[in-house]
């Protein structure tokens, strides 16, 4: 039998707080909506858009989206370089985490929106995982780069004047 990672355990356990703390009423208020509106942590929403449009954001959310994002771009330099520590990576996981929970706990978003914003989260938690070397066989800096790349789905998807995308480098 084969057994559950305990990064995995800890996104599962994320997905199902985020879940808890955006959209409380969604499960039960629609039942169609609800289905892909899923919360196994397995199964993120896609980053999609709205009809063709991006999806309205938040205040809480872009606050979150802009501090992290200006967590993440200066370290991509030094990550290509090669010169980051694990230890570096490990507290700079730690610092997109605490902004990750200050958007769980003050995002409004309605379901679809929500739905939406948990593909863009789930990708940041897996990022933040291989960060701070809880992923087996995923480096650190493809951890930043999932970062990097999850903070331009955002900027993609929603509505966010001024967000700038992050040169990757790939």
């Amino acid at each position: 039998m084969n057994r559950v990672q305990p990064w995995t355990l800890s996104l599962i356990v994320t997905a199902a707080a985020i879940a808890a703390a955006c959209a409380p009423g969604a499960m039960a208020a629609s039942p169609a909506p609800a289905a892909a509106h899923a919360h196994d942590g397995a199964t993120p929403a896609k980053t999609r858009l709205d009809h063709g449009r991006k999806w309205a954001s938040d205040a809480p959310l872009r606050e979150g989206m802009t501090r992290i994002r200006a967590l993440v771009a200066p370290e991509l330099q030094r990550a290509h370089a090669g010169t980051m520590a694990p230890a570096e990576y490990a507290a700079l996981a730690a610092k997109v985490e605490v902004q990750v929970g200050n958007i769980v706990a003050n995002c409004k978003l309605p379901p679809e929106a929500d739905a939406v914003l948990h593909g863009v989260l789930s990708e940041l938690g897996s990022g933040t995982a291989a960060m701070a070397g809880k992923a087996a066989g995923t480096q650190p800096r493809e951890g930043l780069l999932q970062v990097a790349q999850a903070l331009n789905d955002y900027g993609r998807t929603f509505e966010h004047p001024g967000f700038k995308p992050i040169a990757t480098g790939h």
